[in-house]
């Protein structure tokens, strides 16, 4: 029997996969480019198209790679970013811009054109927001769509299927129309605890009544790692496969992140409530897990099943994390383009300078990282970001300094969701990392000694691929259940503990953080004035 198994992940700036044995080994991995369009500001915007494209070339690109021949790959799955993908009946692409051609059919998890409505979904003060941390987020579905039926209602008119990424990927591969727990939960108010988990009466309100025909949704989620069905033979032919190979019921790629580094610990006792899960690249998700609903204010959530099966988990998360760092190396260098070798020269530098500055490297400036919005534990996607101490330096020092203070800032933000969280009941001590954060040492020094948690970095080269290939697994039959797949397929890790005598000098940040938010308040209260 095949035991090769084969996962896609799709990010903002790429389609990723790889091929895993049934132990959770890697053993090739290929990448490719998917195209961004921001024409825009709060407006993102991708080409389906061009995503699966991308997915078929990495696919094909890793499969030769590894030297696995295509009939014995017994599963895949998807992971991708919660973007909306809009199609008519026919399955030909709607657009979603303004101002575009209809290829442009996909809003992008990062888009906040539709602010106003998710507003309006928290003022419904509908039960469906106690299972969103109180606040509707721009960048869930219900609001998006509530902007594409009040803004284009030519292109809603038109609508006959509209998917999260991850289920159109499933859709192209098998021709299902079947929807993951994860994504229906997660991000379009599908209450998977509940005997009935659409609640058509919030969509009424919302002006919604006709979404389920217009997407043509399913009355019941399907659990991730169910088996969907074989790849059809077009899907088969682009991914370099064959039609023995089983698809199965994906997740949002966060979730995956959170699956590949915790997925050991699922169906275990309360230790799980000790770990976080961070999935660290362009924008940072934070995820919690716990054997009872914690209602936690400004985190989305509780969910049920939507990452580790039968437990509930709670979300938070910074808009923008990596982004961030790109966008200081962008502004600072004039345009400079921020590549992995800029990156890794500032961090180089960085060290250089902390050789006889210490960590009061630049310790006047001062970041508040909330460029793109405040995701949690605010909750405030209008917040702005601010930067306070800045002088005349435009040296490439200069830059170094404000990305050092800079990364201070997202790992504060950090801390400042794990406060919220134990709050709320979680006693969080181990932060189990994946993404593109791992390869930033800076980062990783500061995760551990900002927020005094011990930081787990995952054996496994992509965590979020790898938490993908334990649902393909469970969908072609290698592993029975994901509580089996994530043990038999765990990769371990290496542990960082928080250096004590960094503590003083970040306790006293932590206390300028929580003070430049108060003073942000005051002047945006000021401004708001009549």
């Amino acid at each position: 029997m095949a035991k090769f198994l084969a996962a896609v992940d799709v990010g903002t700036g790429s389609a990723r996969a790889g091929i895993f044995d049934s132990s959770g080994r890697m053993l090739a991995r290929a990448e490719r480019p998917i195209t961004l369009r921001m024409a825009r500001a709060d407006h993102a915007e991708q080409d389906s198209a061009d995503i699966w494209r991308a997915c078929g070339g990495a696919t094909r690109a890793a499969l030769e790679a590894s030297g696995v021949a295509p009939g014995d790959v017994a599963g895949i799955s998807f992971d991708a970013t919660c973007s909306i993908v809009v199609r008519d009946a026919s399955g030909a692409p709607v657009g979603v811009s303004l101002d575009g051609p209809e290829r442009w059919d996909t809003i992008v998890w990062l888009d906040h054109r539709a602010q106003a409505e998710a507003a309006e979904c928290t003022a419904s003060g509908h039960r469906v927001i106690d299972y969103v941390g109180g606040v509707m987020s721009p960048e869930m579905a219900i609001p998006k769509l509530m902007w594409l039926k009040r803004r284009l209602p030519a292109a809603w008119s038109r609508a006959g299927m509209i998917f999260d990424l991850t289920d159109f990927l499933t859709w192209k591969a098998t021709g299902s129309f079947e929807r993951s727990q994860c994504t229906l939960t997660s991000k379009w108010t599908y209450l998977a605890h509940e005997p009935v988990g659409w609640r058509h009466d919030f969509l009424a309100a919302m002006g919604l009544d006709d979404l389920m025909a217009r997407a043509a949704l399913p009355e019941v989620a399907r659990p991730i790692g169910d088996d969907l069905g074989p790849l059809t033979v077009e899907a088969a032919a682009e991914l370099g496969l064959t039609t023995a190979t089983r698809v199965a019921s994906g997740l949002i790629d966060a979730h995956a992140g959170a699956l590949g580094v915790l997925g050991h610990l699922a169906g275990g006792g309360p230790e799980v409530e000790r770990h976080m899960a961070l999935i660290a690249g362009t924008s940072s998700c934070v995820m919690a897990f716990s054997h009872a609903p914690r209602m936690t204010s400004s985190t989305w959530g509780p969910y049920l099943g939507v990452a580790l099966p039968d437990l509930w988990m709670n979300e938070g998360g910074q808009s923008v994390s990596g982004a961030l760092l790109d966008h200081i190396c962008k502004i600072w260098g004039g345009g400079a383009d921020p590549t992995p070798a800029l990156h890794g020269r500032v961090c180089a530098r960085i060290a250089e300078l902390r050789e006889s500055e210490g960590r009061d490297l630049a310790g006047r400036l001062h970041v508040v990282p909330d460029f793109h919005g405040n995701r949690s534990p605010l909750a405030d996607p209008s917040a702005l970001g601010v930067i306070s101490g800045l002088s005349m330096d435009a040296s490439f020092d200069g830059l170094c300094r404000l990305y050092w203070r800079t990364s201070v800032a997202v790992a504060l933000g950090l801390r400042h969701i794990l406060e919220r969280m134990n709050e709320s009941g979680y006693v969080i001590d181990t932060l189990n990392i994946a993404g593109g954060h791992t390869r930033n040492p800076v980062l990783m020094e500061l995760y551990a000694d900002v927020t005094g948690c011990r930081v787990m970095v995952p054996s496994a080269p992509d965590a979020v691929l790898l938490g993908t290939a334990m649902a393909a697994a469970v969908g072609a039959g290698v592993h029975p259940d994901l509580v089996a797949a994530g043990r038999a397929m765990h990769q371990g890790g290496a542990l960082r503990s928080p250096n004590p005598d960094a503590a003083a000098r970040f306790e006293r940040d932590w206390r300028v953080f929580r003070a430049m938010h108060r003073h942000r308040a005051e002047i945006d209260a000021i401004l708001a004035e009549r």
